[in-house]
């Protein structure tokens, strides 16, 4: 990793603020810049964080206009109005699309260079419009995804079988929506198969039961939604989430992970964003994995495209 990182964040509201006091206690960045059109918003956000820097990583954060852009290797994009209770991410589609739309090419100007992180709702077709709407290559523009969802999975199949997350390998695919699916063929814990592990567990405590898969993804389609109602917003699991690939980026890890990013082919599809494994290094999205899919896994997802792209057909983008 080189000496200095710069991360601008696009948005002060609770994630824009949040992943910038994740970002700074993690160390990841010598500057953080938070832009929003609300100035007071952006300064205080910074001045709060600023005043632990004593006591934590060193860093430069700061709130500025976008020519403060300049020299970013990551600008994350948390622009828009937020979920609201009982609203689904499509539902912002437009409203939000339009503010992109608004915006990004004064961000662009100002840092044609850099990595997008959109973290936006709905990620999906943001990241979709940021992409047609700029000339900012494709595999330097790409969405958090599922990455959130599937690390929501991985803990849910972690407590039920009373084994720590981190050793859980599970993805979800698709949309970062209700039409996410899980490929659960490819789910293990400590590299051995699910189904394997759990028949191998049970031969030990009869008393430990099957995953009730249907039960498990309504669960992590409902988590944030659960969390909406209960608090009004959700916003550190997704600041982890953000700061996860920024570390990944900064430190050129080649890592594999649920984004979405422009697809080619993928599974049959293309002209459209949503989240498939992905390498992820210091040049952004270098490559795509496609594992193979059952039959079934294969049809939800080609369910979740095709909403997806119907919902973008809809848009004027």
């Amino acid at each position: 990793m080189k000496k200095a990182n710069k991360i601008s964040i696009l948005g002060a509201g609770n994630v824009g603020a949040t992943i910038a006091y994740t970002l700074t206690l993690e160390g990841l960045a010598s500057e953080i810049v938070l832009v929003d059109i609300n100035k007071d918003k952006a300064r205080g956000e910074a001045l709060d964080i600023i005043q632990c820097t004593a006591l934590c990583p060193s860093v430069n954060i700061y709130s500025g206009e976008y020519s403060d852009l300049v020299g970013s290797d990551i600008v994350i994009v948390t622009l828009g109005s937020a979920r609201k209770p009982g609203q689904t991410r499509l539902d912002l589609a437009q409203g939000n699309v339009n503010i992109i739309k608004s915006v990004m090419p004064e961000a662009v100007k100002y840092a044609p260079n850099a990595i997008y992180v959109v973290v936006s709702n709905p990620v999906d077709v943001i990241t979709y419009t940021i992409l047609k709407t700029t000339d900012l290559p494709e595999n330097r523009v790409f969405g958090s995804g599922t990455l959130l969802d599937s690390a929501r999975l991985r803990e849910i199949i972690a407590e039920h079988m009373n084994v720590n997350p981190k050793h859980v390998h599970a993805y979800v695919l698709g949309e970062h929506g209700d039409s996410a699916m899980v490929p659960w063929s490819l789910a293990s814990i400590g590299g051995i198969p699910l189904d394997v592990y759990i028949k191998s567990a049970q031969a030990k405590n009869p008393a430990i039961t099957p995953i009730d898969r249907d039960k498990t993804l309504e669960s992590v389609h409902k988590a944030g939604g659960e969390i909406i109602k209960l608090k009004g917003a959700t916003f550190y699991a997704i600041a982890v989430s953000a700061t996860n690939i920024c570390r990944n980026i900064l430190h050129d890890a080649d890592a594999v992970m649920p984004l979405s990013g422009m697809l080619h082919g993928e599974y049959g599809y293309s002209d459209v964003c949503l989240s498939v494994p992905f390498v992820l290094n210091r040049d952004g999205l270098v490559n795509s994995v496609t594992p193979p899919l059952t039959d079934e896994e294969l049809k939800k997802f080609s369910a979740s495209a095709e909403m997806l792209k119907d919902t973008i057909s809809k848009l004027n983008i």
